[in-house]
């Protein structure tokens, strides 16, 4: 009687290893290659489709994340789909010899193709890093069929000559000695941002073990390369209703998020500066690097509201 025991709840692990499921798996031909798309609940509900970032995979990226109480509930009104660029699921085996990676433009119109595949008309993106990239170049491309963008650390200009440099260096010691330190430092700096060993040791230790034994590096070294060639997204704000027409703008509802301790933070300011303030908003969540991982609950109380002010559930 002296322990109050009622109000504790189950939680399921946050598993961040590839589900056996088979059922949940499937290969989609596109014109450029195929994709492993995970699915994940009734086709009848509305589409949320995610997209990876750099060295992950949907499970890495977004499995602890989904398996958060709070996200599992909110997650229920949806039916999800996990895309893998090629060659980054777990497990894959390295891509062939003279394989051409698809530059980041193609990456984004094979959504096209898993759209076409589920018959989906529209959906709601969640993208990390390169994949909200990704995904914003498909809202710029097809703003009919994109509903609404959750996005973190989202950067919307080229490659700087820094991270140009730095990234090249990587993907040549991928290519040639697998995940060497250097690399494997880079991404725990891409990922988590400063500070990242006084924060949270069980968590750096996790991705680090991934990153280690879990990446294939020759696959990884072909996504790096795609990226850091990327092109600008030439997007710009135009409040004036009569000159929209004349400029390129992101015409869908965006929720632009970052993390105080991340290296893409002034990145996520510049793409906010070119985005419509109406129908977009930027935050930037205290004491974390990586959001979804550090800062779950904050992330799912923002989704909650952006989805609620654009017509989606309770």
């Amino acid at each position: 009687d002296d322990i109050e025991l009622r109000t504790v709840q189950l939680q399921f692990p946050s598993a961040r290893t590839l589900d056996k499921n088979a059922s949940l798996y499937q290969r989609i031909e596109t014109g450029r290659g195929n994709l492993l798309v995970a699915k994940q609940g009734d086709q009848t509900k509305p589409a949320l489709i995610t997209y990876h970032d750099l060295g992950l995979n949907h499970v890495a990226n977004f499995q602890a994340f989904f398996n958060f109480s709070e996200m599992r509930i909110l997650s229920q009104n949806f039916c999800l789909y996990h895309i893998n660029a090629p060659g980054q699921e777990e497990g894959a085996a390295t891509l062939p010899e003279g394989y051409v990676y698809p530059t980041i433009e193609e990456l984004s119109e094979q959504i096209s193709d898993v759209m076409l595949h589920f018959n989906l008309k529209t959906f709601i993106g969640l993208g990390v890093g390169v994949g909200a990239n990704i995904l914003v170049r498909f809202a710029l491309s097809h703003p009919e069929r994109v509903d609404a963008l959750c996005l973190l650390n989202c950067i919307s200009t080229t490659a700087g000559w820094i991270e140009w440099g730095y990234q090249k260096l990587n993907s040549r010691h991928l290519r040639s000695k697998g995940m060497t330190q250097g690399a494997l430092d880079y991404l725990m700096w891409h990922h988590f941002g400063r500070l990242t060993e006084e924060r949270n040791h069980d968590l750096v230790h996790v991705y680090r073990e991934y990153f280690e034994h879990h990446v294939n590096p020759m696959n990884l070294s072909l996504f790096i390369d795609s990226y850091i060639q990327r092109t600008d997204l030439s997007i710009t704000r135009e409040l004036d209703p009569n000159r929209r027409a004349s400029v390129r703008t992101v015409e869908v509802p965006v929720l632009n998020m970052t993390g105080a301790l991340s290296p893409h933070v002034d990145d996520t300011v510049t793409f906010n500066s070119r985005l419509d303030p109406s129908t977009s908003t930027w935050i930037k969540l205290q004491d974390c690097g990586m959001v979804l991982e550090e800062q779950p609950a904050k992330i799912v109380e923002a989704l909650r509201l952006f989805l609620q002010g654009n017509g989606y559930g309770k």
